[in-house]
């Protein structure tokens, strides 16, 4: 498996700290509001890279958190918690909102058939772990605390900025009047560990008791210390979008590897932004799009997931109301080639067996069917070059190869891609009355034994869209 890896911006060999064993943290949501969109492409390109690392046998323990506190509204501890400003616009408790929006955001993630991680961390439940090791950076020197929170000193970690390739002097406050910071922080980059609940944050109402004062964790502490409570501290994969790489994980790796001495992290895995419309996603232009709106078009969620397929995970995808249509079709098609060899391969077995209680599927790949499977192996493991291996599954599909073989390698094909292949059921085409007389007439000159009329019908209903398929239970038509 190769890997490109955001620390060193070059694809490397993956080499897990210890093999075959994998351990893969994801940044999850700010349960403040719906999950759109951008959340699920990034969410199901993670489940991809899980389940191509399955594929290739490595055993993967993934951890992902639920921010439910101390996410500001500023990714550099301005303005509100998010939280905290979500709950006032809906007329609700902070409580209330974490469950409402956590809730959605786990059925969305169903929705999108991507496994759920081994561990679902929120925030709220590891407050003693967070300040324990804020503890452990003011033992060593790394903090300092003013009035109002207590921050991380990134002039005394030299490495700060490695990830993003941003030097410290680089950054610099924002401009904006309704920004409030801290007037006693030393640094602009110098980031809260815990905020105090006074000041701007004195009616904070999510709040807990700790050395310096009652108040509540920064965003940033959270991930580190709920990474290494499940995984250790190092972790072979951590993944995010790619806009937490300058602060957020810039951070993390500061605070995690000031607090324990060695590397955070060995490889760093970026998902690039969904642009809608070739616009940012928001809901003031109206293009701001969940699960719902996709489920409240003629559309299922595999159709939007074989979408996200189509696009490399480190390239900016523009999603379509068109390209969703398209892709739906194609999910379609996918779905009854697949219910129509499961027909044939039981078919095949019923002649051979007075009852048969499900076809099988387990067999063994011809040389045709193995060179099939190794070019998807090629194409995955290169980066997880999906677009490359889902162009492998159409070669499959158009392929004359046994049904039983094709069956079983899309099958395998699917334990990445995960479009629900094995529980695929005949997606239904309304057939028009013109073309359902055609068949009629075709089936008529089939039991006559005409066969010039009935490939000559044959010919007709292709050309116009539809193919026919005899069966021992009838001629069956489908859209082309």
């Amino acid at each position: 498996m190769k890997l490109y890896n955001t620390a060193s911006r070059k694809i490397e060999d993956f080499k897990p700290l210890h093999p075959p064993e994998v351990t893969f943290y994801s940044c999850g949501p700010t349960v403040y509001d719906y999950t759109h969109l951008g959340h699920l492409r990034t969410y199901v390109n993670n489940d991809v890279l899980k389940r191509a690392l399955t594929f290739l046998g490595y055993k993967v323990k993934h951890v992902m958190n639920i921010t439910d506190v101390g996410h500001l509204t500023g990714d550099s501890d301005e303005g509100e918690d998010k939280m905290e400003k979500g709950a006032a616009k809906k007329g609700a408790t902070v409580w209330e909102l974490a469950r409402v929006y956590t809730d959605y955001f786990i059925s969305s993630l169903d929705e999108m058939n991507v496994i759920r991680p081994d561990v679902f961390a929120n925030a709220t439940q590891h407050i003693p772990e967070f300040i324990e090791m804020i503890k452990v950076l003011e033992s060593k020197g790394f903090t300092y605390e003013t009035e109002e929170a207590l921050y991380f000193d990134v002039s005394k970690f030299p490495k700060y900025g490695k990830l993003s390739g941003q030097k410290l002097e680089d950054k610099i406050i924002a401009a904006r009047k309704e920004v409030r910071v801290d007037v006693n922080k030393r640094n602009p980059a110098d980031f809260a560990l815990w905020f105090k609940a006074i000041g701007r944050f004195k009616n904070h109402v999510m709040r807990w008791p700790s050395a310096w004062g009652e108040g509540f964790p920064g965003w940033h502490i959270e991930c580190s210390a709920m990474c290494m409570r499940y995984l250790g501290e190092t972790v072979d994969i951590h993944a995010g979008a790619i806009d937490l790489i300058p602060v957020h994980h810039e951070n993390e790796i500061a605070q995690s590897e000031a607090a324990t001495g060695k590397q955070f992290v060995r490889y760093w895995f970026h998902n690039d932004f969904l642009l809608v419309d070739g616009q940012k996603m928001s809901k003031s232009l109206g293009n701001f799009y969940t699960i719902d709106d996709i489920k409240n078009q003629p559309i299922g969620p595999m159709a939007l997931r074989l979408l996200f397929l189509q696009t490399h995970y480190r390239q900016i995808m523009n999603f379509t109301w068109e390209s969703l249509s398209a892709s739906n079709k194609a999910y379609n098609k996918l779905v009854n080639h697949v219910c129509e060899l499961k027909q044939e391969v039981g078919e095949n077995q019923n002649r051979h067996r007075k009852s048969v209680p499900k076809p099988t599927y387990d067999v063994g790949f011809g040389e045709e069917a193995k060179n099939y499977r190794q070019k998807f192996i090629d194409a995955i493991s290169d980066d997880l070059q999906a677009p490359k291996a889902v162009a492998v599954l159409w070669e499959v599909v158009k392929s004359n190869l046994p049904p039983n073989e094709k069956l079983n390698l899309i099958f395998e094909i699917d334990e990445v891609f995960g479009l629900n292949l094995k529980k695929a059921d005949f997606i239904a085409v309304e057939i028009p009355e013109e073309i359902i007389k055609l068949a009629q007439e075709r089936e008529e000159a089939r039991l006559a034994k005409d066969f010039k009329k009935s490939d000559e019908l044959r010919k007709i209903i292709r050309e116009k869209g539809y193919d026919i398929k005899d069966t021992d239970g009838g001629s069956k038509i489908s859209k082309r």
